[in-house]
């Protein structure tokens, strides 16, 4: 009998610490944060290997990690089945910027936009 309650104890626990469904502008706001903040294990929790690669890349060529606020707002957010687009504007950069989004394994993750490729906006 304690067998079976200390197990279903150990199931409970499991249960309650599985990941939530992040929505699309939720995992934007992670990532563009993670990025500016230079949080690389963030960054790649929340980014397809091709995206985390060219967004190291590009992380290489800023300056020292950005603190404060970020000042997500999203302008708009388009989702097709397993792929989504946000366009968003932050604290961070003057213009309004954009990612590629697709679901993998049930969470969304920031991609790398493929060449000449355009988002719905």
């Amino acid at each position: 009998m304690k067998t079976t309650v200390t197990y279903s104890i150990i199931l409970l626990l499991f249960a309650c610490t599985t990941k939530t469904d992040q929505s699309p502008t939720e995992t934007s706001r992670i990532v563009l944060e993670s990025f500016f903040k230079k949080d690389t294990a963030t960054l790649k929790q929340h980014t397809t290997k091709e995206g985390y690669e060219g967004l190291l890349s590009i992380q290489n060529f800023i300056g020292t990690g950005k603190t404060g606020d970020s000042n997500f707002k999203v302008l708009d957010e388009k989702v097709d089945g397993d792929t989504a687009w946000v366009k968003f504007t932050s604290a961070y950069e003057k213009k309004p910027g954009s990612f590629k989004l697709l679901k993998q394994n049930g969470e969304w993750k920031v991609t790398r936009k493929k060449l000449k490729e355009k988002g719905p906006f």
